[in-house]
């Protein structure tokens, strides 16, 4: 249970940290897709360890293998099975960990729960999991990318450093010119150090993203139970170290009076427009046709190589040197990661809208 994710565009994810390698089944994929890992190494290439000097050393070059679901480069519209396999695995940096708690780990409540782990890395509870996330999102990104379709996420914050707030979407090139993923030059910098002396020290740090969609009509999103903000916030709260979601104004929104909230409406070139965008895109669970933007905060690396008092699976009081190696930061590599649960969502809703109100015509 919880390893699916979606609805018409669904994928199931396996696999463990130090196991033989990460999978995803993706099940609902259009065929006759042009298809090949070229499409997807990139994002994988963004996502994985080893790739600069604050991220984790762990060398893995997390090349993806296609099993299934495509034939003569298009796809089937069966089942697309994908692996990347672990290479650098060293699950005796662990051995420590298989009697004692990590503090905010998942360690006790995987324990608790089951009442059987894999200690090795975290298991299943790992961000090496988002793997299998980033490869089937980015299949989701090239289909909407045929609507024209642009979804960017960049570091907006760092602990306690921020990026001013950038008005036009950045470039690709642009958030990848830093290892920080931070499209402000000279705020990248300081992120890069500040991460760079939280490393030294042992300690973490984290922070915020913030991702930008543009190109959605109106109308992808149903009401109640499936508003399209809030599987957005289910997508991002399902990520490793969230600790919080925020669409549009988000929280400071709230504190504003209506009259200063409201997004009013008008007519541009005979096209319904709101003449600002506190809503982030979605109004009653349904996307207006304007830039959707939602940020996501990470909370600081649980690892830090730091004694910490902990208690053993017995309840006996000890401490547990942090070991193996880890980010000091999850934000750089959780950009690609954040993109690709944002594609997962949107391609699901736009299939589902094309399923109710485009099949049929009745007039």
């Amino acid at each position: 249970m919880g390893n699916t994710f979606g609805n018409l565009f669904k994928i199931s994810t396996w696999g463990e940290s130090h196991g033989g390698g990460i999978g995803v089944v993706i099940d609902g994929c259009p065929p006759r897709l042009p298809l090949s890992t070229d499409d997807i190494q990139p994002d994988l290439e963004r996502r994985r360890p080893g790739q600069s000097k604050i991220t984790t050393p762990r060398n893995e070059a997390d090349r993806v293998e296609i099993l299934s679901g495509v034939y003569d480069g298009l796809t089937l519209g069966t089942p697309i099975a994908m692996l990347v396999r672990n290479k650098d695995a060293r699950p005796q940096a662990y051995d420590e960990m298989k009697e004692k708690f990590r503090p905010s780990h998942a360690d006790f409540t995987y324990q608790t729960k089951f009442g059987h782990r894999n200690h090795e890395g975290g298991g299943r509870s790992s961000a090496r999991e988002t793997i299998a996330r980033v490869a089937a999102g980015a299949i989701a990104k090239k289909i909407l990318s045929f609507d024209g379709i642009v979804i960017r996420a960049y570091i907006e914050r760092i602990h306690d450093i921020q990026s001013p707030v950038l008005s036009d979407i950045p470039s690709l090139e642009e958030v990848e010119a830093s290892p920080t993923r931070c499209p402000h030059p000279e705020t990248a910098q300081k992120m890069e150090q500040c991460i760079l002396d939280a490393k030294k020290a042992g300690d973490s740090v984290g922070g915020s993203i913030l991702c930008r969609v543009d190109g959605i009509p109106v109308g992808w999103g149903s009401p109640v139970f499936d508003r399209l903000e809030a599987d957005l916030a289910k997508a991002m709260l399902g990520l490793p170290a969230t600790k919080g979601f925020e669409i549009g104004s988000g929280f400071e929104g709230t504190y504003l009076k209506g009259s200063e909230h409201n997004d009013l409406f008008e007519s541009n070139k005979g096209k319904i427009r709101t003449t600002s965008n506190r809503s982030g895109g979605v109004q009653g669970g349904i996307s207006n046709g304007e830039e959707i933007y939602f940020r996501t905060a990470f909370k600081p690396t649980a690892t830090v190589l730091q004694k910490q008092k902990t208690v053993t699976d017995g309840g006996e009081e000890t401490e547990l040197m942090g070991r193996g190696r880890h980010d000091p930061c999850v934000l750089p590599r959780a950009v690609p990661i954040v993109e690709a649960m944002t594609s997962l969502v949107l391609i699901d809703h736009r299939m589902r809208n094309a399923a109710q109100c485009q099949s049929f015509k009745f007039s």
